[in-house]
């Protein structure tokens, strides 16, 4: 039996909600709680959410937990939700919105049982997997921390726990489980360093998760006492009419970077940062636009305020599903597909070949100094000049969409794509449709 799980997790509790799936990770987690109750002086519950995704399987997992927690004496409450139908609506991928959902039934779970704490089941092999992902993405220290131990009243007391040893610890006591079999498909980007990358680094440290553990747990020290030199940073030069810039602008980056973040109403990219530290960097007046508001610089101070009007906020694209862009009044779909061939001239649809994208691709506003190549004109044209010969006003060139990934713009919803990624007859692409709310 593993002697990582992280009873003090749950210390102070009263009562704790396990977030109940059925799958090995799950029950381990269901029975671990019930073992040290008495010993930490807790009571346990669950909860079990149906995505509605995966048809009789869905149901069979449900009534696998209900009938599981019936015969260990658990109180448990089941919940429900279309997720796919939530995300057409809300224009997510069908991952985000399955989160969404879960996380919202579980918090009212929580509250209708009187639990103080929601432990969930992630493992230590959840933790590399997440972090190998959050560092092909480009993650600072922040990303490369994995999956926190705590967030608000999640616990995750498995952190330390490998998948191994979950399934060990079942086969010696023959506790039963389910099998969500989506797990063993290479749809999703997790699955796939689950499947491919993580193999590969268990042959050269077999210890690998429980390596990637330790070294989030050094990693995570590291960020905590640097977020807490930022907020220092920002306790001590702030005021009425805002943030001091030149303290910002000269205080080591790492942390300047993160008083950003922690001032900002929303995530920020780097390059977000960046702008935010040139601006404080500056004398005089200027601003910057930035995901949820606009950061203006007035008498060396920096007030984060409200979003900048006729300006589209920074959003990644979803490989699968939809995204809003209520400030321009348009709604965006995306899918996999494969390209029949022949000249797109709608220049309101685009289709990218995934080989020629460069990262993630990011819906936003022009901005200064951006230019392209577009397809069959042979020549690279500022997107200034693309607005002037379309005769888009300039009030309103703020919320024409620019597509764009790392190496550049790949298109101007209804006026241009780039040469760069046109698609040839049979490619596998994303096709990127822009349409009215």
């Amino acid at each position: 039996m593993s002697d990582r799980f992280d009873y003090s997790a749950l210390h102070g509790a009263g009562r704790v909600l396990c977030a109940v799936s059925g799958g090995a990770d799950s029950v381990y987690l269901l029975h671990r709680c019930l073992e040290g109750a008495r010993e930490h002086g807790y009571a346990v519950c669950a909860a079990h959410y149906n995505h509605c995704l995966r048809g009789g399987e869905s149901e069979r997992d449900e009534r696998f937990v209900r009938a599981l927690c019936e015969s260990w004496g658990v109180e448990c409450l089941a919940g429900r939700g279309d997720v796919a139908a939530y995300a057409a609506e809300k224009s997510l991928g069908t991952e985000e919105a399955a989160r969404e959902l879960r996380y919202a039934f579980l918090n009212s779970a929580a509250d209708a049982l009187g639990a103080g704490l929601i432990a969930t089941a992630h493992t230590a092999d959840d933790n590399a997997e997440t972090m190998l992902l959050n560092l092909a993405r480009g993650a600072g220290l922040r990303g490369l921390c994995g999956i926190p131990p705590r967030r608000g009243r999640l616990v995750r007391p498995m952190l330390e726990v490998t998948r191994a040893e979950v399934e060990a610890y079942l086969a010696e006591r023959g506790l039963e489980h389910v099998e969500d079999s989506t797990n063993a498909l290479d749809d999703y980007s997790r699955n796939r360093v689950r499947h491919l990358a993580v193999p590969v680094l268990r042959e050269i440290n077999p210890g690998f998760s429980a390596a990637v553990s330790r070294a989030a747990g050094l990693l995570r020290r590291d960020e905590e006492f640097l977020e807490l030199l930022a907020r220092e940073l920002i306790e001590r030069n702030s005021g009425p009419l805002g943030v001091d810039a030149h303290a910002l602008a000269g205080a080591p980056k790492p942390v300047a970077s993160r008083a950003v973040r922690l001032l900002a109403p929303r995530a920020l990219s780097e390059a977000h940062v960046e702008a935010v530290l040139r601006l404080a960097a500056r004398s005089g007046r200027g601003f910057a636009d930035v995901p949820g508001c606009r950061v203006v610089c007035e008498a060396g101070r920096l007030r984060f305020g409200s979003a900048a009007p006729g300006v589209l906020e920074e959003r990644p694209l979803p490989l699968e599903g939809g995204l809003e862009l209520p400030e321009a009044g348009l709604r965006v779909r995306c899918a996999r597909a494969v390209f029949a061939g022949g000249i797109n001239s709608s220049l309101n649809t685009f289709f990218f070949p995934y080989e020629n994208i460069c990262g993630t691709i990011y819906c936003t506003s022009a901005r200064p100094g951006d230019s392209m190549r577009p397809a069959r004109r042979h020549c690279t044209k500022k997107l200034s000049d693309l607005f002037a010969e379309a005769r888009v006003p300039a009030s309103k060139r703020g919320l024409v969409p620019v597509l764009r990934d790392e190496k550049g713009v790949l298109a101007v919803c209804g006026l241009a794509a780039s040469e760069r990624a046109q698609p040839r007859a049979g490619e596998s692409v994303l096709r990127v449709e822009f349409g009215e709310i």
